[in-house]
Formats: structure tokens, sequence, C-alpha cells
């Protein structure tokens, strides 16, 4: 090992990417140092999907139970008609289900699922520093040196783990954030306190009405204890070019022709803050020198397929994983680990970022086009996989 390193991989941002890539490492006896600019390591929002190609990871790193017990599994993914509440198509999410794919289909809100991710990083000595902004990273022959304040942090790697609005990816990138159009509402609430607003079957399934540029999404979290919802729809404020845009009079509006179930579900929304919905387009280089880019940082994308934690965690996986490969007497051949990681990655990563945005496209038709797709979806046979086995399979 280079002398002038005084770790192997120092990781920009503590959230799911960041902590997944420092436990894969750290298990596999790497020496990681987690730089969160936050005074500690917690996360905020509500619920999360996980697909069984993200918990396949979890599992292959001993923490799939954990998950489990803090999460969901529920028992279908249904789609219905967001105007006439009608059950379109639905996916089983069952034992064939998980034989099919080796892994469950899981629901976890994403403060549970950061906290396993910070304890796992614990026991693996992950050195987890909060309360650290990063400036900049340097590149010098073998030596990454990260830049936070008047600290130097200098590694064999540094991984850019900072999100969506990422400063390290400008080393890489002049491109920026593309709005959407779209904006989410959220809200997570006890059970007790949204009861009377519940559908049928609202605590066993993830159920996704989707309409005229809306949708509506809502699933149990915490072992049925609480309700997640999430509502999306296109703001007529952004597509007229108003700077304020994506209120709470626009969500009604969106959302004022739906079937009543719909309407009582955004009685569980927080409604004094929204999420604007952004993606980038898909570049090609990830990697720098001895910086590489990692989750949202290297491939942020729409939520309609449920995937920015799940490819979060594959590029931890990935990346360990190559680095084993190029492992000889003195250590990884970091530069042949990265670049393999570069590929396989980038591929996959484009893939489903392009993927997700004609998902959104797909489920928010009107017209005449939304009999058509909802007649492609009713045709649907319960028991075919062949549009998601690309997704969820090894």
């Amino acid at each position: 090992m280079n002398a002038a390193a005084d770790i192997d991989v120092v990781i920009v941002g503590g959230g799911i990417a960041g902590l997944g890539n420092a436990y894969a490492l750290a298990a596999a006896g790497h020496r990681v140092r987690v730089l969160e600019r936050a005074p500690d390591f917690t996360e905020i929002g509500a619920g999360l999907q996980l697909a069984p190609n993200a918990t396949r990871v979890l599992s292959d790193w001993g923490l799939l139970d954990e998950v489990v017990e803090l999460g969901v599994l529920p028992r279908r993914l249904v789609f219905r008609d967001a105007l006439d509440g009608r059950e379109l198509t639905h996916l089983a999410l069952d034992d064939g289900f998980r034989q099919r794919y080796g892994a469950p289909y899981v629901v976890i809100h994403r403060s549970d699922l950061l906290r396993i991710l910070v304890a796992a990083c614990e026991r693996a000595g992950v050195e987890l520093v909060p309360g650290h902004e990063v400036d900049r990273v340097e590149t010098h022959g073998d030596v990454a040196v990260v830049h936070a304040g008047t600290a130097r942090h200098r590694a064999r790697v540094a991984l850019a783990a900072d999100g969506l609005r990422s400063g390290l990816r400008t080393r890489l990138s002049d491109d920026e954030p593309l709005a959407s159009g779209y904006v989410a509402y959220r809200g997570a609430f006890p059970v007790a306190e949204v009861a009377g607003h519940l559908g049928q079957d609202a605590l066993r399934d993830v159920v996704v009405h989707i309409g005229p540029g809306c949708h509506l999404v809502q699933y149990p979290l915490r072992s049925g204890e609480i309700f997640n919802t999430v509502a999306v729809f296109e703001s007529q404020a952004f597509r007229r070019g108003e700077s304020e845009w994506g209120g709470p009079e626009e969500l009604d509006a969106a959302f004022s022709g739906a079937c009543d179930e719909v309407r009582r579900g955004l009685k569980s929304l927080w409604r004094e803050r929204c999420w604007p919905m952004y993606d980038r387009e898909p570049i090609r280089t990830w990697v720098d020198g001895r910086l590489a880019l990692t989750g949202d940082a290297a491939h942020p994308m729409l939520q309609y397929l449920a995937q920015g934690a799940c490819q979060a965690l594959e590029d931890a996986q990935c990346l360990a994983t190559e680095a084993a490969k190029s492992a000889g007497s003195e250590g990884p051949d970091w530069p042949r680990a990265l670049s393999s990681y570069e590929s396989i990655r980038t591929e996959r990563t484009a893939g489903i970022q392009s993927a997700a945005r004609v998902w959104g496209e797909t489920w928010h038709v009107d017209g005449f086009a939304r009999p058509l797709r909802n007649l492609l979806f009713s045709d649907r046979d319960p028991a075919d996989y062949r549009h998601i086995d690309w997704l969820y399979g090894a």
C-alpha cells in the first residue's frame, strides 16, 4: 500500500449509497471512512421499496433478516386505475416469486434501513465522521485527497456518494439535474390515525393507483404499524413556466377526478412539504483517477421503478466484488477495479434510468391512450414475469 494514503477508501456522503459501499468494502477487509456533512447519520423521508435485486445483496451481506424484521413482506403489488378504482393487474410476491428471484420484496421505512446500515458499518469497523462537508477531491497518482474545510483525508480511492446534486460529479460532467415537472407528497402515519382512509387490503399489498398526470402509492411499514402514502402529479404551474409550482392546491386539482379511495388517500399526506422529482441523463464516465461516483451521484433516476436505493446497493456489491477480483499480494488493483465497476454499472443503470421515464409516461397517459394502457395491463397473465426478469433477476 502507498505510504501516502492513510486509509483505503474515503466515501463522501452517508446515505444509503455511501453506507452500503462502506459496509461492503469494510466487510471485505478494507479500511473505510465515511464523511457526512449533516451532524448525524439520519435519513428523512418515508417508505422505501426493496425489490429482490436489492434484497439479494442484503442477504449476501447478512442483513436481510434485520430488514425483514423492521419492514413488511407485502402480499402483492397491485395496479389500479385512479379514476374508477378497478384492478388492472397484480404481481404476487409469494413463495414462487421469492424462489424465482432468490429473495423477497420488502417495504421498509428509509430511516430504518439507514439505521441497519449504520450499525453494520460500526460492527465492520467503518469510521463514521459526521459534520464534515467536503469541498473538493484531488487525485495524485495512486492517492485521492479529500478536502473538508481544513481537514485532508488521503486514501487510495474516494467515492462520491453525495446524491442527486453531487458537487463531485462536476469533475466528470457539466450536466445539471432535470426537473420532470412532477411533484411528490408523502406521508407516514400510525395506522390507528389513518384507519378510516384505508382501502381494501391496504395493510397487505403495495397498491398503485395510476391516472392522468398523477398516481398514488400506498403500503404498510414497520410490521403494519405505520401506513405510507405517496401522491405524485404533474404541475401545471411548472408547465406554464411559473417559478412557484407544486403547491397543495395543485395536488388537490390534479386528483379532483380520482375515485373515492384515492381521494381518501390524500388525507394521509404531509401537506407542508413536497418533493419535486428530478433525474439526470445517463453518463458513461464515472471514474476520474482515484475518484468514482456511486448511487444518485452517478445515476439519479425517477422513482417509478422504485430502484434508486436498489441500484445504490447493487453499486456497492459490484465495487466490492471487482476490488476482490483485482486483488494481488499488495491489495486491489484499484484502477482495474474501478474500470470494471464503471463498465458494468453504467450500462445497467442507464437502462433503468431510461426505463423509469417510460414507465412514468405509461402510468400517466390520458385520453384514448388510457383505455389502451388499461387493456394491456388487464390482459397480462399474473404469472407473466417477462417484463421484470431483466430488472429483478440475477
